[in-house]
């Protein structure tokens, strides 16, 4: 109907193709450098906060498992949080940590 011949349509099909991949390709670079400024940011906040625990930096660079296990521990402490019906009382890695070595200090002396 249209005079439209298979070339021209295989042209037209690879040209953009190309263009789209070029786009997706631009888009990503952005996102990806988006992305690694602000873990950098996070970084640096983890890093000045008195009381964070340093063992978060880079932690874009964790296995899957670590994140999952990471994720069920902050899960935990925000429950912890709410038993404590006290929006001022924080709990941190560092205090976790802190209340572990108690415990085993206690059960080694039994």
């Amino acid at each position: 109907m249209f005079h439209y011949s298979e070339t021209w349509q295989l042209v037209i099909n690879t040209g953009t193709t190309i263009i789209t991949f070029l786009m997706v390709f631009l888009i990503q670079r952005a996102q990806n450098k988006d992305s690694l400024v602000l873990h950098l940011k996070l970084n640096e906040l983890i890093a000045a906060q008195k009381g964070a625990s340093n063992r978060l930096i880079n932690a874009q660079d964790f296995t899957e498992g670590e994140i999952n296990l990471l994720h069920q521990y902050f899960c935990l402490l925000a429950e912890k949080a709410k038993l404590d019906h006290d929006l001022g009382r924080t709990h941190s890695v560092e205090e976790a940590e802190e209340n572990h070595q108690e415990k085993r200090r206690v059960c080694s002396h039994h």
